[in-house]
């Protein structure tokens, strides 16, 4: 910036000239100046070895002083007006320049001072840099063993967001190229080969218009006219010559200090244009500096992680969206070790301010800055790991033609004043939107989704309330749900557990005072009772009339009660009806599901008798296991949850899916010889039905007739997965996602999870870890840790097999799966049911309680539990 931009730069929108603030304005302005001479005065001196101003950093015996008390010290001495040394600071109000004038009126150096004088005034004027100026510079400062030059005049550039932008400015866009070029590394190259590439980038600069003097930003530059001829997503900066640039600068520790200095100095300027000037959509090229400035590989080291890094974040923070979109497409095309080095430098500093503090649900982590400002930058991060990895924008499912019928009770929703927030679907996070993609579109991102998981945060997240910021969706409080890229499954599933249970409640609300208004009364829950023997035929018939009748009762919370028996349904018994009802849909002889012998899946039948109104009740089981936070013992493949959240399936599917036939499929795409030839297949291909008889089907009109080649081989492929996957269960599928969707339409589930995270809500984990489960196991009713019976249960448990440790679990909670997170987040409970009897063990699977006696020996609590487990099934009241 020049002095009169600087002085306009306060922490507030500038008066217009013609206000009546405008003496204000330069009364402000003036007091600004001051302040930084006496800052100046403070960290580097007048350069009078002599003198004896005491708050003067060139007087015998000052006590040197970090770059914040000086600060606070510069604004008390303004305030009393304190002594300033002569020779002033420069109107300038760098350090660098600073040092220029101070040091051109000093005597008595100890080294030659009309050598060091020479190399000074020769740099001076130096705003902004190019490759070869600082190779220049250096080589000039490395002949004098003198540095202090080129510190100075990486102070001043990098330190002004003006010098910056301007900096190792590009003569022309990017090609497609260069762009790949960026994925490569420098470490191959030796000296020369850099030498030559800084020469010709040199020749570059020279030839541009933008790096002559008279084409700089605010003296008539032509740099809006440069950014018109890059393409939309391209920056001006030569990304390759900064990268040298720091491999040669960031070795000399004295110069790694200076960057990290221009840092602090920069970083409140930089946030203060984005918050109050716009300056992002008056100059594009604004975006330059924070390509330069992520490009230093020591952003992540101890010295930034205080001050520097926080305050740069919170300045990237402010970007518009438009400018953090650029950012993400252009890191898209960085390698793995880039975006890597990105990630950790963010992710470290989350885990340094969350370890260093003692966050609370009186102190939330949601208002520390530093955490909050990177995380919105680790945002923009994660998507350029999304664009630059395996992205699938086609094979998009189609939306339901039908809308999902609303509540007869939105009438008197309204009058209430609690209308449904989003009835078009959950919310879309805004730089999804203006990157025009999904995380779902992303098949392999660049580096794993799991590496942007901060377990610190995690662990100190307080979910109630960042659940609550995440619903209210003001400016002030900032919710990690709006991030879900950082937080782990057992995060996101409590803060969509506190979804559902709210909406439960509002919908109990609802029905309460609908009552009153109707003077009739009806049930606040979704009450199901079923007989055991025909759980099928009574919970779907139910579940059908609900669907057709009242869809939103679908929200309320569920109650399930077994016919004759005295169960009361505080959870458990949902879990065993989920359990029931799944064994009923999935048997093979009921043909509405194919199974696999060697994958042990299941998938749509595509022959099956039964009509789309029974898959439809299935999706509303699925929908309401999540809802009601039940674990199901479903195996679908991968794809069945890709085709949930919105994709279509695809060749690569099949290899989970039906990995037989994706292995055929791979071995026509490449076979070498000729296929027409020697395979003979044609564009018909065959299936069974139920029965065994033979069906024929067309990839493509008249497909008998159209053999298979090598030119087309690759269509036939898609086209065979895209009929194996997609069309052939067409019917079957619309209907199940349909049933899923009136559940969870309105739930953060589509926002937060991605498929494979939907597969482990629904599913639970499949690794059953029993030494976590001791570890978080209580016990109550006389028992403890260290109880003989105790110590002998945890033997015998772990002394089972695999059946018999998930028919213990099915016992003691109501299914035989691990919860998201693993066995360690159970929290089951051990009470002691009375002295030595033979009375088998019971258990509460509503609360994961196990009622143990205290058996006499090992083998009698052996036999006792296994037969328990074994013959366990019913409900009845102790």
């Amino acid at each position: 910036m020049n002095s009169d931009e600087k002085e306009d730069c306060e922490c507030a929108p500038p008066q217009a000239e013609t206000s009546p603030a405008g003496g204000a304005d330069r009364k402000r302005a003036a007091a600004k100046h001051l302040i930084e001479r006496y800052y100046h005065q403070l960290t580097e001196g007048c350069g009078n070895e002599s003198c004896s101003n005491s708050w003067c950093a060139s007087s015998v015996g000052f006590n040197r002083m970090d770059n914040n008390a000086a600060a606070v010290k510069a604004l008390e001495l303004y305030k009393v007006n304190a002594k300033l040394c002569d020779p002033h600071p420069s109107k300038k109000g760098t350090a660098s320049a600073y040092l220029e004038s101070s040091n051109s009126a000093c005597s008595n150096r100890k080294m030659n001072h009309k050598d060091v004088h020479s190399v000074r005034d020769n740099f001076k004027d130096v705003n902004y840099l190019t490759e070869e100026k600082v190779y220049e510079i250096l080589d000039i400062c490395g002949e004098k063993e003198d540095y202090s030059p080129l510190i100075r005049v990486i102070g001043r550039v990098f330190s002004s967001a003006e010098g910056l932008v301007q900096s190792f400015r590009r003569s022309k866009p990017y090609t497609k190229e260069e762009l790949k070029s960026l994925q490569g590394k420098d470490e191959d190259k030796d000296e020369d080969e850099k030498e030559a590439a800084a020469c010709s980038a040199t020749a570059m600069e020279e030839d541009s218009p933008t790096s002559s003097s008279s084409s700089r930003l605010g003296e008539g530059s032509s740099g809006e006219n440069d950014v018109q001829k890059l393409a939309p997503d391209e920056v001006s900066v030569d990304i390759e010559a900064v990268r040298r640039v720091y491999e040669r600068l960031l070795s000399n520790e004295k110069i790694e200090a200076a960057f990290l200095n221009a840092l602090v100095y920069l970083s409140p300027n930089v946030e203060c244009d984005l918050t109050y000037h716009n300056v992002y959509s008056r100059d594009p090229n604004y975006l330059n500096l924070f390509v330069i400035v992520m490009e230093n590989s020591n952003l992540h080291s101890p010295e930034y992680l205080e001050i520097a890094l926080p305050q740069f974040c919170k300045a990237m923070s402010k970007l518009p969206l438009a400018a953090q979109a650029k950012l993400a497409r252009l890191w898209s095309h960085y390698s793995v070790e880039q975006i890597r080095r990105m990630v950790e430098t963010f992710q470290q500093l989350i885990t340094y301010k969350v370890i260093s503090n003692e966050f609370n649900s009186r102190n939330l982590v949601n208002d520390d800055d530093a955490v909050v400002a990177a995380t919105k930058c680790l945002k923009i991060v994660y998507y350029a790991n999304v664009l630059g990895g395996d992205l699938d924008m086609e094979h998009n499912e189609e939306e339901d033609e039908e809308p999902i019928p609303e509540s007869s009770e939105l009438t008197l929703q309204e009058l209430l004043g609690e209308e449904r927030r989003n009835k078009k679907g959950p919310r879309v996070d805004p730089l999804e939107t203006e990157l025009g993609i999904r995380t779902n579109d992303c098949r392999r991102p660049l580096i794993p989704f799991e590496e942007f998981v901060n377990e610190p945060l995690n662990e100190v997240l307080e979910m109630d309330k960042d659940y609550t910021f995440f619903k209210v969706e003001t400016e002030n409080k900032f919710s990690f749900m709006t991030c879900p890229f950082i937080l782990n499954a057992v995060t996101k599933n409590l803060g969509l557990y506190y979804d559902n249970r709210i909406r439960m409640y509002s919908e109990r609300r609802i029905t309460v005072l609908y009552s009153l208004v109707q003077g009739q009364q009806l049930n606040p829950y979704l009450r199901l009772k079923v007989r055991r023997d025909h759980i099928i035929d009574d919970a779907l018939v139910r579940l059908e009339m609900i669907a057709m009748e009242n869809p939103a009762d679908l929200k309320k919370q569920l109650y399930v009660e077994f016919e004759g028996e005295q169960g009361v349904d505080e959870g458990g018994v949902s879990k065993e009806f989920f359990q029931l009802v799944v064994e009923e849909i999935f048997n093979p002889d009921i043909g509405m599901f194919t199974y696999d012998e060697r994958t042990k899946l299941f998938w749509f039948n595509p022959s099956s008798f039964e009509n789309e109104g029974q898959y439809t009740l299935i999706g509303i089981v699925l929908g309401l296991a999540i809802y009601n936070n039940c674990i199901l013992d479903v195996h679908f493949p991968m794809v069945v949850y890709r085709k949930l959240m919105g994709k279509k399936g695809t060749f690569r599917d099949l290899a989970d899916a039906n990995p037989v036939l994706h292995q055929s499929l791979k071995e026509l795409l490449e076979y070498e010889g000729s296929v027409e030839e020697d395979m003979m297949i044609t564009f018909q291909i065959s299936q069974t039905d139920l029965f065994g008889n033979p069906l024929m089907y067309d990839l493509r009109e008249n497909g008998d007739k159209i053999p298979v080649t090598n030119e087309n081989r690759k269509e036939f492929v898609a086209q065979y997965s895209e009929y194996m996957l997609n069309k052939s269960v067409e019917k079957q599928f619309k209907a199940f996602r349909r049933g899923f969707h009136m559940v969870t339409n309105e739930s953060p589930l589509k926002y937060l999870f991605r498929p494979e995270e939907i597969e482990l809500l629904i599913c639970g984990s499949r690794n059953l870890d029993f030494l976590a489960l001791e570890e978080t196991t209580e016990y109550d009713g006389g028992y403890n840790r260290d109880s003989r019976i105790i110590k002998e249960f945890w033997e015998t448990l772990h002394s089972f097999g695999e059946e018999q440790k998930r028919l213990f679990l099915q016992f003691t909670t109501g299914t035989d799966r691990a919860p998201v997170g693993g066995l360690g987040k159970l929290k089951m409970i051990i009470a002691k049911n009375g002295p030595d009897t033979d009375r088998l063990p019971t258990s509460h699977t509503c609360f994961n309680v196990l009622l143990l006696p205290e058996y006499s020996s090992k083998e009698k609590l052996r036999e006792r539990l296994l037969k328990a487990i074994t013959y366990a099934k019913g409900f009845g009241m102790l």
